[in-house]
């Protein structure tokens, strides 16, 4: 696969602020590559130096093959389908105004492909910008990304004020893309959509790439929490100190435990009664997610 982003350490410091140090990353054609981090972990400064918005301290990095300061960047960026973090539109266009403009400005979008998007999202495009709530503003943002069917969608914080179902129909179209051919590389601190759409999350703290890993991985090692009714009590010895089980209460016929990776010990614990029912949450990326922060946080604090 060829690397669409490939950034070998790179860092930004403002003054003595760290916003991002030492990223060295790889994001593959064809991939979505979900970043993920608390607010002022470093995910929107990386993003402004993929795009040359502001320049790096030290470091590397080129964006479909080209580093992002130049001529081949400039040729680059026309590849690219961007979402900022924050829109701000101004003005008393209506919606279909400011986009056809937009699509002009990058040398012609159909007008179907903008009323496609459009109907996805149900974006009203005769509404006035300045009339429109949050959600409705993301959703222009949202289109202007897609439109011209970019080979990369750098999106910062893309659902932030999209109601449940126009969540989902992002993702579907994250989906899709992909199956385009597109890279997708998206910046969020809401988990659940990182999930259900990325091959690959990398995790950044404090302007630091502590992760990089397959979201099934990650699936695999996240805590499941378990509950398992018998057709009469059982004895708390019989699962106390399995490997990978916490949390554990056994309440007469009713044993409830977390479980750390794989379930074999618990289920072989459970098999010597008559199981009546088996209850088990799908992995959380979140708690993996929040597992990786404090730990790295709580070594931080004893070093």
């Amino acid at each position: 696969m060829t690397a669409v982003v490939q950034a070998d350490g790179l860092t930004k410091f403002y003054g003595s602020q760290r916003g991002l140090e030492d990223l060295t990353l790889t994001v593959e054609a064809g991939e979505v590559f979900g970043y993920l981090g608390p607010n002022g972990a470093g995910k929107t400064t990386t993003i402004r130096l993929l795009l040359d918005f502001i320049r790096p301290t030290r470091g590397t990095v080129r964006v479909l093959g080209a580093a992002p300061r130049g001529g081949d960047g400039v040729a680059a960026r026309r590849r690219i389908g961007y979402l900022p973090g924050e829109l701000a539109f101004d003005g008393r266009d209506k919606a279909g105004e400011l986009l056809r403009f937009l699509g002009d400005a990058r040398g012609g979008v159909a007008r179907q492909r903008i009323v496609e998007l459009a109907d996805r999202f149900e974006l009203d495009l005769g509404r006035t910008v300045t009339d429109l709530s949050k959600g409705n503003k993301q959703k222009i943002g949202l289109v202007q990304a897609f439109m011209h069917d970019p080979d990369l969608l750098i999106l910062d914080e893309p659902t932030s004020g999209l109601d449940p179902l126009m969540q989902q129909e992002f993702l579907q179209l994250v989906r899709q893309s992909r199956r385009a051919g597109q890279t997708v590389f998206m910046s969020s601190h809401l988990l659940a959509e990182v999930q259900h759409a990325a091959d690959r999350v990398g995790i950044v703290r404090q302007g630091r790439l502590v992760a990089v890993e397959r979201v099934e991985s990650l699936g695999k090692r996240a805590k499941r929490h378990v509950e398992l009714h018998f057709d009469g009590a059982v004895p708390a010895s019989d699962f106390a100190g399995l490997p990978g089980v916490t949390d554990l209460v056994v309440d007469g016929a009713v044993v409830r435990c977390t479980v750390d990776g794989k379930l074999d010990a618990l289920i072989k614990a459970a098999a010597r009664h008559t199981v009546v029912d088996l209850i088990s949450t799908e992995p959380d990326l979140e708690e993996t997610f929040l597992s990786y922060y404090y730990a790295q946080d709580g070594a931080h604090h004893a070093a």
